[in-house]
């Protein structure tokens, strides 16, 4: 089997390679060697890999920069997931796809299911909800994981970020009203690869790899189990971290105020992944230890 990821170097992406490289060829492309915005070379990349599996693990996250450079968050977002699942139902190809709890407005007091309204807040949920529907209605056979507050010890995250200005700063202000579910990128990267090696194991039985993909096509939920705060999310990170002095306070949305509103609830109910799948991924500070003890001498 011939793999495709896209978003190699990003925080799922860099968790994907050594757990997608035992299943078969890997072709690993990062936004150097593969641009999403471009769309002719996303084709072209297609054509001459034409992998059975495409996992699109690439993605515009720049939220508050999505305000103003809408055509490059549409171009990544929405455009290339929908030029994936063309290709790769014109090639026989199945298709992963990660998508946001930013889709939804937030407004929902209890945890989102996946046929829940959407209502994005802000041009970064608007374009990864046009990908969203892309796939949905495209006749590619697709999964599409929606996940949430995605951290590693790789790139531009909360925990990275956090464990910087925690040894820089006296004191930190982290809103404290805003929900949801830290979700490491290595939980996403296993049960991604579980999923995958069910599909395989249907292959072998007589189910193939795109009769499984389509029987099970659609939107599924993965996060990591429980719900935090930011702050509640800091407060756990300086537990791990010896060097973080800062002095954590919580403050109110309104007292951080950014370009574009956040979802005050961005819980994510994960029944239909246990249900359909078996798959079940750990409580989001069992995550958090888990990856700091993957990564113990970065700083």
């Amino acid at each position: 089997m011939t793999i495709l990821l896209t978003g190699a170097g990003g925080q799922v992406g860099s968790a994907l390679v050594p757990l997608l490289a035992p299943l078969g060829t890997l072709v690993a492309l990062d936004r150097s060697a593969l641009d999403l915005a471009d769309e002719q070379a996303l084709q072209a990349a297609l054509r001459q890999h034409r992998p059975h599996l495409v996992i699109n693990a690439a993605a515009y996250t720049a939220v508050d920069q999505a305000e103003t450079d809408t055509a490059t968050a549409f171009a990544v977002n929405a455009r290339a997931p929908a030029v994936l699942a063309e290709v790769c139902h014109r090639q026989g190809a199945a298709l992963i796809h990660y998508s946001t709890d930013y889709v939804f407005s937030g407004s929902k007091p209890t945890p989102y299911l996946e046929t829940d309204p959407t209502g994005p807040l802000g041009v970064y949920g608007r374009s990864k909800q046009a990908g969203e529907q892309a796939l949905l209605e495209s006749a590619a056979p697709s999964l599409i994981f929606r996940t949430s507050w995605v951290f590693s010890r790789h790139g531009h995250n909360f925990l990275n970020t956090m464990l910087r200005l925690g040894k820089e700063r006296p004191q930190l202000g982290v809103v404290d009203d805003q929900w949801g579910a830290p979700t490491w990128a290595g939980s996403l990267a296993q049960a991604t690869v579980a999923i995958v090696q069910q599909a395989l194991a249907g292959a072998s039985s007589g189910l193939s790899l795109l009769e499984f993909f389509q029987t099970h096509r659609g939107l599924y939920h993965m996060t990591n189990q429980g719900a935090t705060t930011w702050f509640g999310f800091a407060q756990a990170i300086f537990q791990h971290c010896a060097h973080c002095q800062a002095r954590l306070l919580p403050i109110p949305t309104r007292d951080y105020p950014t370009p574009v509103q956040r979802p005050a609830n961005s819980r994510l109910d994960n029944q239909r992944l246990a249900l359909v799948f078996g798959v079940r991924l750990e409580s989001w500070p069992q995550a958090l230890l888990h990856c700091m003890e993957a990564h113990p001498a970065l700083p």
